[in-house]
């Protein structure tokens, strides 16, 4: 579906260009003023729509609940760990956290009205891993960490101008899905599923299952 949307905003800057082409290079330039500032707003309009279109590509489709990746993380020192995530794809992405806990967080549209009707799935793009330390005092002295995962990097934030407008929009819901934050153990190694409502993580292994039953 959004390969699709994608296509068609494409075409639309497709179509741009050439208009904005042939605004450039067709006929007198008697009114060449007009006729450059014309072509150059279709062109820059084009551009923009193109931007657009890589940002929105970069979001998958969230049909039904399923596994995002798995996040395992090693000990390098007090309050101090790699976290190692590997997503869905086999892409693994290395970061260091400080603290006592662990949360990811992603970017989700959720279509309404007629737009869910005609069965378009909502959309998600995982978005940033971060630490956070259990005590108060430790969360204001001490290191903060929050790391970007791999996105769009083309300049353009569809959902974040969507979210500037979310109270006006009656097709669309730009929020967040954030697991909660669990706990950091050397060794433990937990997996990310993502459905409707958000994110949540499980443990895979004994050294995580044992992190959050003392953690509870």
């Amino acid at each position: 579906m959004y390969i699709a949307i994608t296509f068609l905003i494409a075409i639309l800057a497709l179509l741009l260009v050439f208009w904005g082409g042939r605004v450039l290079l067709g006929g007198s330039w008697v009114l060449g003023f007009v006729r450059g500032t014309i072509g150059l707003i279709l062109l820059g309009g084009a551009l923009l729509i193109v931007l657009v279109a890589a940002d929105v590509y970069s979001y998958r489709n969230l049909a039904e609940e399923h596994s995002v990746g798995t996040v395992s993380f090693k000990r390098l020192g007090d309050q101090y760990f790699e976290a190692k995530f590997s997503d869905a794809d086999g892409l693994a992405q290395s970061f260091e956290l400080h603290g006592d806990q662990w949360q990811l967080d992603a970017r989700m549209l959720k279509w309404k009205g007629p737009l869910a009707r005609w069965g378009i799935q909502p959309a998600y793009r995982l978005d940033r891993l971060s630490g956070r330390y259990l005590t108060l005092q430790d969360e204001r002295s001490k290191e903060r960490s929050v790391h970007q995962l791999i996105g769009s990097n083309y300049g353009v934030d569809v959902w974040q101008s969507l979210r500037g407008f979310d109270k006006k929009l009656s097709f669309v819901d730009a929020v967040y899905g954030s697991a909660t934050f669990l706990p950091m153990e050397d060794g433990a190694v937990y997996e990310v599923r993502i459905s409707h409502t958000g994110l949540l993580a499980r443990p895979l292994n004994k050294q995580a299952t044992s992190a959050l039953n003392e953690w509870q």
